[in-house]
C-alpha cells in the first residue's frame, strides 16, 4: 500500500504518511440541503425514564432523547449534544427511509445512564492545550486526548458542554459518579510501536512516507458497500441486499477539492496512525517549516483510523473536532468522528467496494 496526503486542520494544511493512507483539511463552510426536521419524542418522560434532568429543558431532554435512540439503532447523529439540527435530521431521514417508520422503539428506552469515573480516567496522560501549529505539535509525544472532559465526551459519543449540563455540580473526578447518554461506549486503539519494513522505498513528491500504527486487512465476512454522498454530507454501510447497516455524517470535499466521484476499493485499514506533515506538498504551508511527525492519538489530524482508498491520497478516516463533522468541508477526503470511523472500520476489509457519488 501507498500512504498519501489531504489534511484535517484549520488554516494549516498537513500531509499526513502512512502506507498507503492520505489526510484532509478544512476549508470553508458549505451548507448541505437541509432534510425535513426529525420528529422528536412527544413524550417528555422519553427523554428520561430513569432520571429527572432537572438540568436540562424539555427540548433538550426530547432532543438527547431522539439523538442517543439513533446512535443505538445504528444511524448516527454525529456529535451528541441534545440539540438536533442537519446530522440528526439526516439521520432521522435515512432511518425512515431504510425501516419505513420512524418508530425508535426499545431505543428510545433509557436514554441516559451513570458511568463512575475511574483513577485510570483520570490519570490520563493528557495533552493539554494542543497547538495548532504543526510543527509545535509534532514537538508532543502524544496526541492524546487534551482533558478528561474530552475523553470522557468522546467515550459517551458526545460534547463535552452536554456533558457540564447533564452534571451540574460534578467536578469530575475519581470515583464520581455522573449521568451520560447511554450509548456503546468508545474507547481509541492504543498507539502500536513501529516496527522497520524491510520493504520501505522513498516515495514520490507527491507522496509522504509514514507509519500506519496497527494497520490491517482484516474485517468481517459478509460483503458490505460503503456509499458516500456529497449532497447530503452522509455515509451509508449496506449489505449485500442493500440494507443500511450502518449511517453517519460526514465532512467530505470543497470546490476546490471535490470528491472524487465514482467507485473505489479499500486497500485497508491503519488504527492510531501517525501523521507526517510535509510543507513541501501544500501551496499555503508556511514556508519556514520543514517536515515534522505528529504522534498518534485521538488529538491526531486523522484522528484514531485511517482507512485507505484505491483512489490515491484519499481515505476515510477520523477527526480530533466531532463537532465539526457534516458542518465543514475537507480537501477531499471522508471525515467522521473518532467512533463512528472506528464503526466503519469494524465493518469493512480490503477490496470493499466504496462508491462515492
Amino acid at each position: 500500500m501507498t500512504w498519501n496526503s489531504c489534511s484535517a486542520v484549520a488554516v494549516v494544511v498537513v500531509a499526513f504518511a502512512v502506507p498507503g493512507f492520505t489526510v484532509d483539511t478544512q476549508a470553508q463552510s458549505r451548507p448541505a440541503p437541509a432534510p425535513p426536521a426529525a420528529q422528536m419524542p412527544t413524550n417528555t418522560s422519553a427523554a428520561s425514564p430513569a432520571y429527572g434532568l432537572p438540568s436540562l429543558d424539555e427540548n433538550t431532554r426530547r432532543g438527547l432523547a431522539l439523538q442517543v435512540a439513533l446512535d443505538r439503532a445504528g444511524f448516527s447523529p454525529g456529535e451528541i449534544d441534545g440539540a438536533p439540527g442537519a446530522n440528526t435530521d439526516r439521520a432521522m431521514a435515512a432511518f425512515k427511509a431504510a425501516r419505513g417508520t420512524e418508530e425508535l422503539g426499545e431505543s428510545y428506552r433509557n436514554p441516559v445512564t451513570t458511568y463512575t469515573i475511574s483513577e485510570q480516567d483520570a490519570a490520563g496522560p493528557f495533552a493539554g492545550n494542543i497547538p495548532d501549529d504543526m510543527v509545535e505539535k509534532s514537538k508532543l509525544s502524544s496526541l492524546s486526548y487534551s482533558s478528561l472532559l474530552e475523553l470522557l465526551g468522546e467515550r459517551f459519543h458526545a460534547s463535552p458542554k452536554l456533558l457540564q449540563r447533564l452534571n451540574p455540580t460534578a467536578t469530575f473526578a475519581p470515583g464520581e459518579e455522573i449521568v451520560v447518554p447511554n450509548v456503546e461506549p468508545f474507547v481509541p486503539p492504543a498507539p502500536k510501536a513501529e516496527t522497520p519494513n524491510a520493504n520501505a522505498t522513498e516515495k514520490p513528491a507527491d507522496a509522504v512516507k509514514a507509519s500506519a500504527g496497527n494497520s490491517t486487512s482484516a474485517g468481517p465476512d459478509r460483503a458490505v458497500t460503503v456509499i458516500v454522498t456529497d449532497r447530503t454530507k452522509t455515509l451509508q454501510v449496506q449489505d449485500a441486499d442493500g440494507k443500511v447497516v450502518f449511517h453517519a455524517p460526514v465532512t467530505v470535499g470543497s470546490e476546490n477539492d471535490p470528491l472524487p466521484l465514482g467507485e473505489w476499493k479499500i486497500n485497508g485499514v491503519g488504527r492510531s496512525p501517525a501523521f507526517n506533515y510535509n510543507p513541501d506538498l501544500f501551496w499555503d504551508a508556511d514556508p519556514t517549516h520543514a517536515k515534522a511527525k505528529i504522534a498518534p492519538g485521538p488529538n491526531n489530524p486523522v484522528g484514531v483510523v485511517w482507512i485507505d482508498l484505491s483512489k490515491e491520497h484519499y481515505g476515510i478516516h477520523g477527526t480530533p473536532e466531532p463537532s465539526r463533522v457534516g458542518h465543514t468541508e475537507s480537501h477531499g477526503c471522508i471525515r467522521l468522528t473518532n467512533w463512528d470511523a472506528m464503526r466503519v472500520a469494524a465493518l469493512v476489509k480490503a477490496g470493499t467496494k466504496v462508491i462515492l457519488q
